[in-house]
């Protein structure tokens, strides 16, 4: 059956047919179209964001709640510009996102018409397909095409530009039965052969390690790997995109690997005689100094993208497929092995691995001036709010305190920008979260540097009814930049200091007040600057469900994240605080 209506009806009602009930938008005039249908749809949900850069990130919240693809919308030139930044973080983190823009009429395309932009020609490195639509027969095809591109083989974003004369003109609706695209063949089944040799590597392996990334929870095999990691007993590290994935309290955790990984998920790592990379990209945060990383093992590798295998560390078995069909594969054929008494002992290892997480756990040390620290900030916020809450992360040293110091038991617990590393993430990340799992508590765990460039949407929250909860680790610095300037530029801190806090000699008033910010913003503000009112300060805030909350945590500006790899240093240097390294001699 087909209907008679305009490009921009058709529109809605593709969007209809995808099953999207949440849209995250700003109009404008070659989208404009697009909006007057919208007005009337039941089914749609548009959240009226503040910045189109918040529509992105607010897409990839809603992503990371719902397992599906987010959606946002803006208009053409600065409109669509706007989310180039959000659609490179789902890029680099394989988010399934459609963004569609609108464009300038097709006869003025590449005229250099009043808010022009070739966004397809800006986007195409940072999408994973992108479309422009000159005419509004093709739209339902393409919006179908779209949602399936996001959300199979490897998860990412896809752009949608369709021309204002496309929404303008008349068609008649039709929502195709089946997709043909050519060329677009995910390969989901994983070759048995190889995953029989990698269970025969698993029985003969002295010191294996399942080294896990954010891939097993795109594919959502975290029941799959728990049977894995738990028939062969394996020490399992974990991603910062995979965290939750695996449990932290399961005694086979060893934690997250890197740059500022645990002491013990990094030795396992380079002391490995096989790594099963899981949906992993071996990128440099994890690997350290490529050449040095993990010199005595094996490779397994394991990922739905092809273009990963072999890309940064050869594979000895490179595997393709989706990480459950792999995993669940892998299972039958290490219990297959196991039946006919191959299986290895790793009993040796596993001290090795728990002398390390024993000598050299997670910790920090306490300001000693009265301050407020802010590791102890962030656990006692994961202790209290618990891990059904949902978090998001800004970038930079909240962030690494947020992966270490909280608990994750389930997995889509932990949001952050991992591969792409975008301050003001977290506020719009979790406002969209909150919007796609309105029954869950969301905090947005941020820094004031972060903060500040997308706290906009605070008024979006207030607004359209989704009290999530930040707490700002507010030390008045860009954090994680001075921590490096402290460690490698001789403490000169060039451009670092935000001056948002006050400072009692100066009297100096703090430039923004979070507080009256919040409260403008139709929020509840609070402030909390003495470790013993952190407990009341957070309960407070939960106990508030009727408008968003922030929380301006004042805590001391010197706090560095430990442990430590230097940049393009091998991962054996790593130090578990400053000028304090493992003796690896010990493990030996």
């Amino acid at each position: 059956m087909t209907e008679q209506m305009t490009g921009a009806q058709s529109l809605i009602r593709s969007l209809e047919h995808a099953g999207v009930d949440v849209v995250f938008g700003i109009p404008g005039g070659a989208i404009l179209p697009a909006y007057d249908p919208l007005y009337d749809s039941g089914k749609v949900r548009h959240i009226l964001m503040r910045h189109e850069q918040g529509a992105g990130h607010a897409a990839e919240g809603y992503a990371y709640a719902t397992g599906r693809p987010g959606v946002c919308m803006a208009t053409s030139g600065p409109g669509a510009t706007n989310l180039v930044t959000p659609l490179a973080d789902a890029h680099m983190d394989s988010v399934p996102m459609v963004a569609i823009t609108g464009q300038v009429a097709a006869p003025s395309i590449g005229t250099d018409a009043f808010q022009e932009a070739d966004i397809c020609g800006i986007t195409m490195p940072i999408t994973k397909h992108n479309f422009l639509v000159r005419e509004a027969a093709d739209i339902p095809r393409t919006i179908a095409e779209a949602f399936h591109i996001a959300s199979t083989g490897r998860p990412g974003p896809v752009l949608v530009d369709i021309a204002k004369s496309a929404l303008q003109a008349a068609t008649r609706f039709a929502w195709p039965q089946r997709l043909d695209l050519p060329g677009y063949r995910p390969v989901t089944k994983p070759h048995g052969k190889q995953v029989r040799e990698a269970a025969r590597m698993i029985a003969e392996a002295k010191r294996p390690v399942l080294y896990v990334g954010g891939g097993v929870l795109k594919a959502g095999a975290y029941q799959e790997l728990r049977v894995l990691a738990e028939i062969t007993g394996l020490p399992v590290v974990t991603t910062l995109m995979a965290r939750g994935v695996f449990p932290d309290s399961h005694a086979q955790n060893l934690g997250m690997p890197g740059m500022h990984g645990n002491v013990a998920a990094v030795g396992a790592l380079q002391r490995a005689d096989l790594i099963i990379a899981l949906g992993a990209r071996f990128d440099d945060r994890v690997t350290g100094k490529l050449d040095s990383f993990a010199p005595g093992a094996k490779i397994v590798h394991a990922d739905i993208d092809p273009a990963e295998i072999s890309k940064n560390r050869h594979a000895d078995v490179p595997i393709v497929g989706d990480c459950r069909e792999v995993i669940a594969d892998l299972v039958v054929a290490v219990r297959n092995d196991q039946a006919e008494g191959r299986q290895a002992d790793i009993g040796g290892w596993w001290s090795q691995l728990d002398r390390l997480r024993t000598t050299y756990p997670l910790g920090y040390e306490d300001p000693g001036d009265g301050t407020l620290s802010p590791q102890y900030v962030i656990k006692r916020l994961g202790e209290i709010v618990g891990p059904e809450a949902a978090y998001a992360a800004g970038v930079g040293q909240h962030q690494m305190w947020a992966a270490q110091f909280i608990d994750y038991e389930r997995p889509g617990a932990f949001m952050n920008s991992g591969g792409a590393g975008t301050m003001g993430f977290a506020v719009p990340a979790a406002l969209g979260a909150k919007a796609g799992d309105p029954d869950r508590a969301v905090w947005a765990i941020d820094g004031d540097g972060c903060f500040q460039m997308t706290n906009q949407e605070l008024a979006t929250c207030a607004v359209e009814g989704l009290p999530i909860k930040v707490a700002v680790i507010n030390n008045g610095n860009l954090g994680m930049v001075r921590q490096w300037q402290t460690l490698y530029y001789e403490g000169r801190y060039s451009q670092t200091n935000l001056q948002t806090l006050e400072e009692p000699a100066k009297q100096k008033a703090r430039i923004p007040d979070f507080v009256r910010l919040a409260e403008a913003y139709g929020c509840v503000g609070i402030r909390c600057e003495r470790a013993e009112d952190v407990d009341a300060t957070i309960e407070k805030a939960m106990a508030i469900d009727d408008a968003p909350v922030v929380i301006d945590f004042a805590v001391h500006q010197d706090a560095m994240v430990w442990p430590m790899v230097g940049p393009g240093i091998s991962n054996d240097s790593i130090q578990y605080a400053r000028d304090m390294a493992p003796d690896w001699d010990d493990e030996d």
